[in-house]
């Protein structure tokens, strides 16, 4: 925040400095944009810094304060039934929508921060005409503009769209979504026939603190407990089948590997849906070791709080470690050479050589890799959502089961019970465990410290 504001407070002298040296025409642009461009001769250039005004005060005219009034209140005429006194007959009064005048004072402001923007652009380029005055240079044409956006600012151009679509597709929805987080907007207070209202951090108390704390603390512990397990089982079984298939005298190993790729070939889902079949009280599995005398009653596999957990993590083995496996053995196949004969020679045996030399070039190479499965996992939906939809239920939980992560119990407080502001108060929590945990594993590794390799 202090950078922003020494930026914010470096910019006004800037400007306060260039009105003062300036007079005339120039200090005109300061309200009216593109007039100093019109007077050099810069048409196209200053018509569009002045299209760009004149269409930001319309907007501003016609729905931008409104909009920006809107978000302050999200609505205050509730739809509703009202008596028609010619027809005699009630009928239903327009009112407003919460949802949409969020949305609306969202882009309203965003559009107001773009604006700025451009009146910053238009402030560089009126400095950029200056300076070339002092120098006794050539004012450039527009034709001189768009070249230059082709060639020594290309990256600009090529920038332009993506930044466009991350802010319309990706910034503004994210926007949203965290404001919801601040609302009453779930399923008592629906749009368009409710209104809903800020009410600030009341949602996190309800998460951290009230009704919502029984659930979400059980649920926070198991998301994190599945992210470590899923994610060390398949590195130390993913990294034990390369050392096992890499071994010298182990025969056919390019058909080994291809067995094991082959499960990542098949849609996640489809091998997910199969296991799910697999494992029903009345499915294959539990069929065979009935018969043939194992057990006497099917195997709660999915059904029960304790095995589903079990399950789902040993499933999620088939799916993990393959992945590992295959990078493993990339890691395997370039180690130095020379370290392990010298190792050798010392009089090291294997798991000397394993723990000392092999085992820390493959973590120091997968540290990036295992903090990116770990933070996949907690968001992991498939996995669980697919063999056990959060299920078995827990009647002490909010719309929740007892293998529902974070993720997925965000998905049924949006789906199932419309449960917005909570199931956005998840979100963001989700994002700052995932975020602060990557950081703070990231920055403590080898990976991080020796980036010029292990030494």
């Amino acid at each position: 925040m202090s950078q922003i504001g020494s930026t914010i407070s470096s910019s006004l002298k800037q400007y306060s400095a260039f009105f003062k040296e300036g007079s005339g025409v120039r200090n005109l642009s300061f309200i009216i944009m593109g007039a100093s461009h019109l007077s050099k001769g810069q048409l196209i250039k200053g018509s569009l810094f002045l299209s760009a005004e004149i269409g930001f005060i319309l907007f501003m005219i016609l729905q931008g304060f409104s909009a920006i009034g809107g978000l302050l209140t999200l609505g205050t005429a509730q739809q509703g039934w009202v008596m028609d006194e010619e027809l005699g007959i009630e009928v239903l009064a327009k009112g407003d929508n919460s949802m949409l005048m969020l949305i609306y004072g969202i882009v309203a402001i965003t559009l107001c921060i773009l604006f700025i923007c451009v009146y910053h652009a238009h402030f560089k380029s009126m400095q950029y005409i200056s300076d070339l005055e002092k120098k006794g240079l050539a004012i450039p044409s527009f034709k001189d503009d768009v070249k230059s956006l082709l060639d020594d600012k290309f990256h600009i151009t090529l920038l332009a769209i993506p930044v466009i679509g991350v802010l319309v597709f990706t910034v503004i929805p994210l926007i949203y979504m965290i404001s919801i987080a601040f609302t009453s907007f779930d399923h008592n207070h629906l749009p368009p026939k409710n209104l809903f209202d800020w009410v600030g951090f009341a949602n996190f108390s309800n998460i951290l603190t009230g009704r919502m704390a029984g659930t979400f603390f059980p649920l926070l512990g198991w998301t994190l407990t599945w992210a470590f397990m899923a994610t060390a089982t398949s590195f130390i079984f993913g990294v034990l089948l390369a050392l096992l298939i890499n071994k010298k005298g182990i025969k056919g190993k390019a058909v080994f590997r291809t067995l094991f790729v082959l499960t990542m070939a098949v849609p996640q889902f489809v091998s997910l849906l199969i296991m799910r079949n697999l494992l029903h009280a009345s499915g294959p599995v539990n069929v065979f070791l009935e018969d043939i005398g194992l057990i006497s009653a099917p195997i709660p596999f999915l059904t029960d709080g304790l095995i589903a957990k079990l399950s789902v993590i040993t499933i999620n083995m088939w799916i993990g470690i393959p992945v590992t496996m295959l990078v493993a053995t990339g890691i395997l196949m370039n180690l130095p050479s020379d370290q392990i004969e010298a190792a050798k020679i010392d009089g090291a045996n294997g798991f000397q050589i394993l723990k000392s030399i092999t085992f820390p070039q493959i973590l120091f190479v997968m540290t990036p890799s295992l903090i990116q499965q770990f933070v996949g996992n907690i968001n992991n939906f498939n996995v669980i959502y697919l063999l056990t939809e959060g299920g078995p239920v827990n009647s002490n939980y909010y719309s929740a089961g007892e293998t529902d992560l974070l993720v997925t119990w965000l998905y049924k407080l949006t789906i199932e019970t419309a449960d917005y502001n909570i199931a956005s108060v998840i979100g963001i929590i989700t994002f700052v465990l995932s975020a602060v945990f990557s950081l703070f594993v990231y920055t403590r590794s080898n990976s991080f410290k020796k980036e010029d390799g292990l030494g």
